[in-house]
């Protein structure tokens, strides 16, 4: 059963991986990621933003696991001004004298802002593949005509809620990958009539549906967990498969209209963060916080 897709010459990206944002530094990070190596993942997803990547790569090292066996993720903060300076910053953080894909974390300042200190990273060996995140078709077009390295992946939130049918088939058209934050809806949808019928017919659990849903279109998920026994639970996802129904009933559950942007809300945007806040007041209010 599949379990990597080639993403460049020469590189090929796990499709599970473990995703450590919100994950406070320290022995947090350090314990998810080594329980994550331990469980079978080899990929970890981590970013300049989120203060973690010197405990990512402590916990690497940790693990015993040669270096080429762990395909590491990180994000160029696009609030910085020089993707192979802040690569630089981030190689010491991790102990590591190259990354395996290093992406634009946000469009932010344009979509073509950063992509030439991405490719010099790239030409200089610093990472073995370069993409973007959050980036929406339109986005890409702006990009891709001045791109002369092509975006290898592109990260976006995506799962059956968000199932983002016009973007996903921009990128298959172009040659770039899709890999999904936030498979898991942040639990949100987990106990959603569907999909827990679907898992009780499996004899799985909501969040293996989720992400075995993706994997059947060989988008990449980046899980994010600091506990143990769901990052093991998340792993068990390559030893079963979704019907054909299945997949046309999950399909269904898409509310972002086959949406051709990368995130509902944009919060690296002033506008977005607005939302993000209202949004959180409300969860706030309706559980009686």
């Amino acid at each position: 059963m599949r379990q990597a897709v080639d993403i460049a010459p020469g590189v090929t990206m796990p499709l599970l991986g473990l995703g450590v944002f919100r994950i406070p530094p320290g022995r947090e990070t350090e314990g998810a990621v080594g329980a994550a190596l331990e469980a079978g993942y080899r990929h970890i997803d981590t970013a300049q933003a989120y203060g973690n990547e010197e405990s990512v790569g402590r916990a690497i090292r940790a693990s015993g696991l040669p270096r080429a066996e762990v395909f590491v993720t990180t994000k160029f903060d696009a609030a910085r001004s020089d993707p192979v300076l802040e690569l630089e910053r981030s190689l010491e953080r991790l102990g590591a004298d190259h990354v395996d894909l290093y992406l634009v974390h946000t469009p932010r300042g344009g979509p073509r802002r950063a992509w030439s200190g991405m490719e010099a990273a790239f030409e200089r060996g610093m990472t073995r593949s370069i993409g973007v995140s959050n980036f929406g078709v339109a986005d890409l077009e702006r990009l891709l005509p001045v791109a002369g390295v092509k975006p290898a992946v592109d990260q976006v939130q995506f799962s059956p809620f968000a199932y983002r049918r016009q973007l996903l088939e921009e990128c298959r058209s172009q040659g770039i990958e899709v890999t999904a934050y936030s498979p898991l809806t942040h639990g949100e949808e987990l106990d959603d009539p569907t999909v827990a019928e679907v898992a009780k017919r499996h004899g799985r659990t909501a969040a293996q549906v989720l992400l075995r849903w993706a994997i059947e279109r060989a988008v990449a998920v980046i899980p994010k967990s600091a506990h143990r026994e769901r990052i093991v639970e998340n792993a068990a996802v390559f030893d079963f498969e979704l019907t054909a129904d299945d997949i046309v009933r999950l399909d269904a559950l898409d509310r972002s209209g086959a949406a051709a942007i990368a995130v509902e809300r944009p919060w690296w945007t002033l506008r977005g963060r607005l939302r993000r806040v209202s949004r959180t007041a409300r969860r706030r209010l309706s559980a009686g916080q």
